[in-house]
């Protein structure tokens, strides 16, 4: 893959940390083990909705090997509640939520007391041993129930409704009296959550005698949660550590504050010796946030000639009992606002989003961050407009991408766009694809009787946000990250970074960054990361930020670093700094590469020996710089996604036959990794759009709290995901000029998948608009049941 940016920058290195995996060699938060270590277990709510009359912890307390019993009552004095509440949305109803619960549940999964044992075993079975009686409360499962009325979740509100945002922009009901064809459906979203391979978990370690907090977690943003266990707690917050060394996948399910968690740094605190908790599989389906549970009412307006006049969209989405904290439930409603109709010129757009409770477990934050929805509305109403106006849907998007001659955009979502690489994308598409004898394909395999699909899917993926949504709102979430890197006494090159390791192979990009900044070979840089009390306050893995702000950081931090360098061998050798390079680990003569002293030679000098320096300032050896977007709230990455799909008409079941992802996102780091990111994104997107969905039942019992009922996909279900880089000039002003590319293969994927079904299935005069598209959905569609 071509990039100009220097070497070993831009190269495909495998994954540094893989070698230490393979050998055993992991620090998860399971591998920790601590002087006098305890182990807990959470007791949780059975019923949907019931209040808590009383709670005897007496046999519990009595097993040999427990050493106490918490409930709501006894953590609340020691943490404090909190409220999911967003500077930018005042009248976002956010109620008071404990870390275990101390008079109402409100969800199947609740915490309602903490055990603490020798062992995880003996502390399970002493929390079957707790009585606790309940008074059961009406459920609110059903999300429009919520929205009209219903049993009210939190008297005190007075409303079921969290927030209700809208947005309108240009003459929308002259644009639909216009159109020629109007297309209004209604598309269901599933429920779904992350499953990453390791669950949370965490190990809180208490020290009384400093009031000194160690939290070893599995999380994606340390110091947001260093700063929220300090501010709960009562502890001052630099005396709170959290270490998130390596973390086996996360997805944005873990870059929240969650009761579980924080009521075992209570119980830490209460007991003065270290507490571990890790999340069983079942528990975590229920306990872990959840995502995506939207019922939109969409609309499109289409002229004669194919021209999209407007969009109209109106969003139901079900968060759960409480606002998540600390970032609020406003996410997932407000980028369907931010982000119909986002590929296209268009001029007119009336959008709605609500939110509401509901006692279904908690809905937050999870890959892509309603993104999905927003595509996946707006291409499934392309799709829909063009077939009832007799158009090829391929050309209605290509005759309304936005083009370069239209930068910057400025969408009629507010949002405004300095570049967009759409048009791009669909060239290359059309380079890669022969995209008329697929159209082909599909129509003989329909004459044969057999149901073949053709998807699209163009995309939008805004990705590194600044300071607007979440400082601008009052959110201890920050939008900057920091890298420290120092020269080390033998030459070699240690930083210290911000940004953290989730397994998507950042810290094997911040180390290409720094050894392209420096001129020093990637086996002489070693990177920390995940660690509260060594780096910078940064914020984490969110957002596909991590290479586009913490890389550039490393390189400002990396760049002036050398800079001192050179100065240094400069004066050593009597000549102009601008007249020396650093080139693999050596200083040369930048005219001839002639070598004239070693790092390590000037690492002994720096460090050892600075008397011999001529007179000027003392080396320092080491650099830090920190970086976060100022210019703007996003960078924004783009591509389209293609599915060709066969259905069977007599199961249901779906084949995916063919994927293919074009996609840019400026310039590239690591192509490897980027391409990893992508491919497991789709498959996540393909999960939603086919197999994945948690189920309630209408008293807010989970029906698929395992992973014999919550469908994953397998290797056996995917295809071959081909993948074609656009290198559209990279972003101005900013650096490397990197964009983000973590949610990008989801946020396209399951929009295109839909659309495949639902091309196979318009023609049996049939159609689809609810996701997953399982085998039973199929065949009520097509009238088979």
């Amino acid at each position: 893959m071509s990039t100009d940016l220097p070497a070993p920058a831009g190269e495909p290195v495998p994954h540094r940390r893989t070698w230490r995996l393979l050998h055993g060699r992991g620090r998860y938060v399971g591998d920790i083990r601590l002087p006098g270590l305890l182990h807990a277990a959470v007791l949780r709510a059975p019923h949907a909705h019931a209040s808590i009359d009383a709670i005897d912890t007496a046999a519990a307390a009595a097993v040999p090997g427990v050493v106490a019993v918490f409930t709501g009552a006894d953590i609340a004095p020691v943490c404090a509640p909190w409220r999911g509440t967003h500077g930018l949305y005042p009248r976002l109803a956010a109620p008071l939520q404990h870390a275990v619960a101390v008079d109402t549940v409100r969800w199947s999964g609740e915490p309602v007391a903490l055990v603490v044992a020798a062992s995880r075993a003996v502390a399970e079975d002493a929390a079957a041993l707790i009585a606790v009686d309940y008074t059961p409360r009406p459920a609110l499962a059903d999300p429009e129930a919520a929205r009209c009325g219903g049993p009210l979740l939190h008297p005190d509100l007075g409303t079921n409704v969290c927030l209700t945002a809208a947005h309108e922009a240009g003459d929308v009901d002259a644009a639909f009296a216009a159109a020629a064809v109007v297309v209004e459906k209604t598309f269901r979203f599933g429920r779904h959550t992350g499953v990453p391979l390791e669950p949370r978990g965490l190990v809180a370690d208490f020290d009384p005698s400093e009031r000194r907090l160690t939290v070893h977690h599995s999380h994606q943003c340390p110091h947001q949660m260093q700063h929220e266990f300090a501010r709960l707690l009562g502890l001052a917050e630099q005396r709170v550590r959290v270490i998130a060394l390596d973390v086996g996948g996360a997805f944005g399910i873990k870059q929240q504050l969650y009761g579980d968690e924080i009521a075992v740094c209570a119980a830490s605190l209460l007991l003065g010796r270290p507490v571990a908790w890790i999340a069983d599989r079942l528990e975590s389906f229920s306990a872990d946030i959840h995502a995506r549970e939207h019922v939109v009412r969409g609309r499109i307006a289409l002229s004669a000639d194919g021209d999209i006049l407007a969009f109209a969209v109106d969003d139901l989405h079900a968060i759960g009992p409480y606002s998540q904290y600390p970032r609020s439930s406003a996410g997932e409603g407000r980028a369907v606002l931010a982000q119909t109709g986002a590929p296209y010129r268009y001029r007119a757009l009336r959008a709605r989003s609500t939110a509401v409770f509901q006692t279904k477990g908690m809905a937050g934050h999870y890959r892509g961050v309603g993104q999905p929805i927003a595509c996946a509305v707006t291409e499934a109403l392309v799709d829909r407009a063009a077939r009832k106006a007799g158009l090829d849907p391929v050309a209605v998007r290509r005759r309304n991408l936005v083009r370069a001659a239209d930068l910057p955009w400025r969408a009629p979502t507010g949002l405004v766009y300095p570049r967009l690489a759409v048009a791009d994308c669909m060239a290359a598409l059309d380079a890669h694809v022969d995209l008329a004898a697929l159209r082909r394909d599909c129509d003989d395999a329909r004459r044969a009787g057999r149901m073949r699909g053709l998807g699209l899917a163009t995309f939008v993926e805004l990705t590194s946000r600044g300071p607007g949504f979440y400082g601008a709102g009052g959110v201890p979430v920050s939008s900057r990250d920091g890298c420290t890197v120092r020269l080390e006494p033998g030459g070699g090159v240690r930083a210290l970074a911000s940004v953290t390791e989730q397994g998507q192979g950042t810290e094997t990009g911040i180390v290409q960054v720094i050894a392209a900044a420096l001129g020093v070979p990637l086996d002489t840089v070693e990177v920390i990361t995940g660690d509260t009390a060594a780096t910078f306050h940064g914020g984490g893995t969110w957002g596909s930020r991590s290479m586009a702000i913490g890389g550039e950081a490393a390189w400002r931090a990396g760049r002036a670093l050398r800079a001192e360098i050179l100065d240094l061998a400069a004066r050593l050798l009597q000549a102009d700094a601008a007249a020396l390079d650093l080139r693999d680990g050596v200083i040369v003569e930048a005219a001839t590469g002639a070598a004239r002293l070693t790092l390590a030679e000037i690492a002994a000098v720096g460090h050892f020996r600075p008397h011999e320096l001529p007179a000027g300032p003392q080396p320092q050896l080491v650099a830090s710089a920190s970086f976060g977007p100022l210019d703007g709230p996003f960078r924004a990455g783009s591509g389209i996604q293609l599915a060709v799909v066969e259905i069977d008409p007599d199961s249901g079941a779906v084949r995916l036959d063919r994927f293919v992802v074009v996609h840019e996102c400026g310039r590239v780091v690591n192509p490897l990794l980027v391409d990893e990111q992508i491919r497991g994104g789709v498959a996540q997107g393909i999960g939603a759009a086919l197999f994945e969905e948690l189920i309630y039942d209408t008293d807010g019992q989970l029906l698929t709290g395992s992973l014999a009922d919550y469908l994953l996909p397998t290797a056996a279900d995917l295809c071959d995901i081909e993948l074609v880089h656009v290198h559209a000039a990279p972003p101005e002003g900013d650096g490397l000029g990197l964009i983000g590319v973590g949610e990008a293969g989801t946020v396209g994927a399951a929009a295109a998948v839909l659309n495949a079904v639902d091309d196979a299935l318009a023609a049996r005069g049939a159609s689809i608009a609810q996701i997953p598209c399982t085998p039973e959905r199929i065949l009520t569609a097509l009238g088979t049941i």
